[in-house]
């Protein structure tokens, strides 16, 4: 009796560690099958491309405010910060280095996942409640190959973009706000820009958008192929998608950075 209740609060923690670690082993098992398709035909270039519309085009709008709005905070925030020391002339490479190398990526990455995510979860999870995907394998279409794997190259190769984008929308966003607002002049504010912001600061940047957009849109693949039935599973996957694809960006942004510029 005494040792079924000290192992019971033992059994009580270890029921959610378990479970946790199978749901990684599962996504693992899953982004290997995905990858592992990536290079092996058929390839469904219509659904690709149909992905890059959805995922690049359409996330821009909501990318591109995102990014201006941030830039122009941004700059007002350095600028307030650095008066204290006298030193206002940081505020455009501030301002520029850290949109290309955090927040450009990272709100970006956020945006696409609160935008992508949950479309890819709910689409892909309402194909398995209407049996769809069940219809795909009866004619003898792998699921993976055919709602996955576009998705998830689409969305690797269009985030980067987005990203790159976005950074430039940032620093206009900065730009506009310090010549308008904080009285610089326009030709030294593109010259501090310019003169800060190195190639390497911009390809960490992208580099972290190829990774936040597979991890996007793999999130969104699994959690839709393995949502629950009815409307209140589609509803618990979308909500799992984006939270772990934003969890995920977050982290992997840390790793990533101290990946770059640990040195």
């Amino acid at each position: 009796m005494s040792a079924a209740l000290l192992t019971r609060p033992l059994a009580a923690i270890g029921r959610p560690v378990l479970a946790g670690l199978a749901s990684v082993g599962r996504m693992v098992l899953f982004a290997v099958a995905v990858f592992s398709h990536l290079f092996r035909p058929p390839w469904y270039w219509r659904e690709f491309a149909h992905a890059v519309m959805t995922i690049g085009w359409y996330s821009l709008p909501v990318v591109g405010l995102t990014a201006l709005f941030t830039g122009g905070a941004l700059a007002l925030q350095i600028y307030d910060g650095s008066s204290r020391f006298s030193a206002e002339a940081a505020v455009p490479s501030i301002v520029a280095i850290g949109m290309a190398r955090e927040l450009g990526p990272v709100l970006g990455g956020l945006m696409v996942a609160a935008r992508v995510a949950s479309s890819i979860a709910a689409e892909i999870g309402t194909m398995k409640v209407t049996e769809q995907i069940d219809a795909l394998v009866t004619l003898s279409t792998n699921p993976i190959k055919y709602l996955a794997v576009p998705r998830v190259l689409a969305a690797t190769v269009t985030v980067p973009v987005l990203v790159a984008v976005g950074d430039s929308i940032g620093i206009m966003g900065g730009w506009l706000v310090g010549v308008n607002r904080l009285d610089f002049n326009s030709a030294a504010y593109l010259k501090n820009t310019v003169d800060f912001l190195e190639a390497a600061d911009v390809a960490s940047g992208v580099a972290k958008g190829a990774v936040f957009g597979f991890l996007v849109a793999l999130m969104g693949c699994y959690y839709g192929m393995n949502s629950g039935r009815g409307a209140q599973g589609v509803g618990k996957a979308t909500k799992l998608a984006v939270v772990s694809a934003s969890v995920l960006i977050l982290g992997s942004n840390y790793i990533l950075t101290e990946l770059f510029f640990s040195a």
